[in-house]
């Protein structure tokens, strides 16, 4: 007698464990969440689970040797972290420090690492619908740590890679 129902417990069971985990994936699937900055006029989205923090920007201790695009470190709670300038790894004409400069602070493959960026916009939640993939241009940004465009209203959003980015043998940080 108890046969059919344990059956019957175990299908349903199996079914409910089958639409939580499609449900989950198609969740994924459509939607992302992205902190958005600026470099210069672009405006670019970097995944949010990449970031730790933001920061207003402190002027961080040289590092003898850096490459030009690494301003030196900081002490980040006991941690220290190195800060890269965004603007200059990719290649923005002028490069001004003011109150709105800060530095994201990023989780990149278990190190921390700060990306000076002109200022943060916000946390756009883009479903995949609206990223389009990266046309093939000659720009100044390595195209190669582009993962799409997404355009919101008038925004037009150029989305990164941050972690390829950093973790690049020319960053030098990995």
């Amino acid at each position: 007698e108890e046969e059919p129902m344990d059956m019957h417990n175990e299908g349903s069971h199996l079914a409910r464990q089958e639409s939580a985990r499609s449900g989950i994936s198609a969740a994924t699937a459509k939607k992302a969440e992205f902190l958005t900055f600026r470099l210069g006029a672009e405006e670019y989205g970097i995944d949010i689970l990449r970031v730790q923090e933001i920061r207003s920007f402190e002027e961080p201790t040289r590092i003898a040797n850096a490459p030009s695009f690494i301003k030196g470190v900081v002490n980040l709670r006991g941690v220290i972290v190195p800060v890269v300038d965004l603007r200059i790894k990719l290649g923005c004409e002028k490069v001004e420090y003011n109150s709105f400069t800060v530095v994201i602070v990023l989780n990149v493959q278990g190190r921390v690492v700060g990306a000076v960026v002109d200022s943060v916009s916000d946390v756009l939640e883009l479903s995949s619908d609206l990223i389009k993939p990266a046309p093939e241009m000659n720009t100044t940004v390595d195209t190669s740590f582009i993962t799409g465009i997404a355009s919101v209203g008038e925004r037009m959003l150029i989305l990164m890679d941050i972690e390829a980015l950093m973790s690049s043998a020319d960053m030098g940080l990995m």
